[in-house]
């Protein structure tokens, strides 16, 4: 049980650690009104995911990388209140394609990481 507490944790603290990094070099490279750096960490995290799923990982590595790792990477929490703020200063013209694209993207991806993980 705490090997697997350490897993998580450890690829929680890299996961999170690697967001806060990525997301800082897309702002400042590429500064918008769109948020995409929050849709750039969650397209590339729903890859990956579905390609640790795919490749069948055992439960260590399953730990380490897709509840610790991506689960910290990923952010549902920061989508959705950018989603919140968006609506509120009804910025149609951005919320309507950001949820379009993150819910279409993020499991065609997912789908794409698993085929990919099994061959």
């Amino acid at each position: 049980m705490i090997f697997n507490l350490s897993l998580v944790a450890i690829g929680g603290f890299l996961g999170a650690m690697s967001r806060f990094g990525v997301s800082n070099f897309i702002k400042s490279t590429f500064p918008s009104v769109f948020p995409i750096a929050t849709l750039t960490v969650n397209l590339l995290g729903s890859f990956l995911l579905g390609l640790c799923i795919g490749a069948s990982l055992d439960n260590s590595w399953r730990l380490l990388l897709g509840t610790g790792f991506l689960g910290a990477f990923t952010t549902f929490s920061t989508f959705k209140l950018e989603n919140i703020q968006l609506h509120s200063k009804r910025k149609w013209n951005i919320i309507i394609p950001y949820l379009i694209i993150s819910y279409t993207f993020g499991i065609l991806l997912a789908f794409l990481g698993i085929k990919l993980g099994g061959i």
